[in-house]
């Protein structure tokens, strides 16, 4: 569907206008989000400095509610326990383009199709805090969350935090 970039007037957003490390817009770090068309409603004017190609950015807009709340219990969307193809699982340790984080969340999500697995970067390098355009996949400190296809994830050297019981082989 098609998503707008907003720049919030408070630092309740959740990227600085890139995304998985695709540049949409530019704007403040934590000022950033992206929300469809029916979750807008404009309460001020654009202003005289906005961009001509993007006027809706500058505009001054109300946080989806989903964005807003102070909630200290953010209730996360439910994970699966593993990746399609088994190759990787909640708490797994893994390398992401040469970066290590933990698998925290595997499943669908709505700003993409096909399955994505969530993770928590050790170094404080990635994107967001598990929320994504408003959907809370799963909670990490900001700065630490991305989202990748297993298929760019490779095994970490160190030891997994958690794995899934071993299924007995059938007879």
């Amino acid at each position: 569907g098609e998503w707008v970039g907003l720049e919030l007037t408070d630092a309740r957003g959740v990227h600085d206008g890139n995304v998985m490390g695709i540049p949409y817009f530019e704007c403040p770090a934590a000022k950033g989000v992206f929300a469809q068309p029916a979750q807008l409603s404009a309460s001020g004017a654009i202003t005289a400095s906005a961009p001509a190609v993007a006027p809706v950015a500058a505009a001054t807009v109300a946080a989806p509610t989903a964005l807003a709340s102070d909630a200290d219990e953010v209730e996360t969307l439910p994970s699966k326990e593993k990746t399609a193809d088994g190759s990787a699982w909640l708490g797994q340790q893994v390398m992401w383009k040469g970066k290590q984080g933990v698998v925290r969340y595997i499943g669908d999500v709505r700003f993409a199709a096909g399955e994505w697995v969530g993770l928590e970067l050790t170094d404080g390098k990635g994107v967001h805090d598990g929320n994504v355009l408003g959907v809370p996949y799963f909670e990490c400190p900001a700065g630490k969350g991305v989202f990748a296809q297993s298929a760019q994830l490779s095994s970490s050297a160190v030891v997994p935090t958690s794995r899934p019981a071993a299924v007995a082989p059938s007879v």
